[in-house]
């Protein structure tokens, strides 16, 4: 029997893009240098005698040919879709630094225009909230190391503010989301086969039932299940810790005065381990109850994740949320615990119009993480809107006729209109 292990079998960057533009649109391709000399590049789109432009960017992902752009041009505002410097890959994403490429273009589209609005989407609703907590903090205020400690600091960068910021779908931040999908169950993190039966969701003893019935977990099981999950996470930071510690131990015995006094086979020791890559293989990280038990934030989604109507299944295989990272990585990106790029720390501190728009049928970002975020925005002129959608802005199957992306941008052009000048 063939099972269907992809929600969405064409997969890749085609989701998230438009089929078509309106006529005389003019195209131009921007490669960015950043102040720490990070390259990323962009696409700005105009048709002529814009005055706003709306900003698109993902941690990860190219949204240069994002769908809102077709929307907001044909409502008269430039739309810029940028790629940062870890395009395709978040093995050794670091926020910290991430979001000096966002710097890098708010520099020259102030520039070119009266107002730069924040459009994140997903991923890049947390990104850009990050961004803009730091912009707005004067320095010598902001972060001066990353996650994992490292000196890097914000403080010596030119970071412009936004005039105001839409969180489309966004969710609390990757490191929250990977808190609650990661799979507690795994006993040994060099084993993907070793399981804990009372920890694991999939377990018909804790309330599984065989897809697509809807399981049911249990109060007990889920407060249990939440907490082994912080635990889990918790080790993973003392694994990626430990082995910072251990690179710069060495580090530090590099620049002592008597490291040149120690023969050639006794400085290969220091220096291999001084230098030495490490990578942390994650494994089973599509793990959420709510993705199996749908009275669980309950809501017009689909049963299963966003990657597959299977997650008992497609938690075992290579794809998925944060499989592979350097240690550095995981603390910025992926930890719920360490990562300082968390959608709900972060948006207290911006004071710019804030739009919040949930899709009802999302399976990646629950309505009340939405929710959660319109209630913690420090602006004073912030808006909620709820469309019926998927997570990408596509009809659920159980849901056809939403009205999904077109509804989503009606929402976006309309709230544009109210603050900023259009062509």
């Amino acid at each position: 029997m063939a099972i269907q292990l992809l929600r969405y079998p064409q997969l890749g960057p085609s989701l998230w893009s438009f089929d078509t533009l309106p006529a005389g649109v003019r195209t131009e391709n921007m490669p960015l240098v950043a102040e720490d000399r990070g390259e990323s590049h962009g696409v700005l789109y105009t048709r002529g005698g814009e005055r706003t432009v709306v900003c698109m960017m993902h941690p990860r992902g190219d949204m240069s040919r994002h769908y809102a752009i077709p929307a907001l041009l044909e409502a008269g505002y430039a739309a810029f879709g940028q790629a940062g410097r870890w395009l395709n890959n978040d093995v050794g994403l670091i926020h910290e630094m991430l979001i000096v490429d966002v710097a890098a273009s708010m520099k020259e589209l102030r520039k070119r225009f009266e107002n730069v609005v924040l459009l994140g989407n997903s991923g890049g609703g947390a990104l850009y909230t990050f961004y803009q907590s730091q912009a707005t903090t004067k320095p010598p205020g902001r972060l001066t190391t990353t996650a994992a400690g490292d000196p890097y600091d914000l403080n010596a960068f030119e970071m412009p503010e936004a005039d105001g910021i839409v969180q489309l779908a966004t969710h609390l931040g990757q490191g929250v989301l990977m808190l609650g999908c990661i799979d507690p169950s795994v006993v040994r993190e060099d084993d993907a086969l070793s399981i804990d039966p009372s920890l694991d969701m999939f377990n018909p003893e804790n309330g599984f039932a065989e897809p697509p019935a809807s399981s049911s977990y249990s109060a007990e099981f889920l407060q249990m299940y939440r907490a082994a999950q912080r635990g889990r996470v918790a080790r993973l930071d003392a694994i990626a810790r430990n082995c910072i510690v251990v690179q710069r131990h060495h580090q530090r015995e590099m620049a002592d005065e008597a490291f040149e006094d120690l023969t050639f086979k006794q400085k290969q020791f220091v220096w291999r381990r001084a230098f030495l890559g490490r990578y942390m293989e994650i494994h089973r990280t599509e793990a959420n109850p709510a993705y199996c038990d749908l009275s669980i934030y309950p809501s017009k989604r689909d049963y299963g994740s966003f990657f597959s109507p299977r997650p008992d299944i497609f938690n075992s295989i290579e794809a998925g949320f944060g499989k592979l990272h350097t240690p550095r990585a995981w603390l910025s990106t992926w930890s719920g615990l360490s990562s300082r790029a968390s959608t709900l720390e972060c948006i207290p501190k911006i004071r710019q119009p804030t739009l919040v728009i949930s899709y009802t049928g999302d399976n990646v970002v629950w309505i009340p993480d939405l929710e959660a975020i319109h209630q913690a925005s420090g602006a004073s002129d912030k808006q909620i809107h709820y469309v019926d959608g998927d997570h990408l802005g596509l009809p659920p199957k159980c849901n056809p006729n939403a009205p999904g992306r077109d509804g989503a941008m009606k929402i976006v052009t309309s709230w544009l209109r109210e603050r900023f000048a259009a062509a």
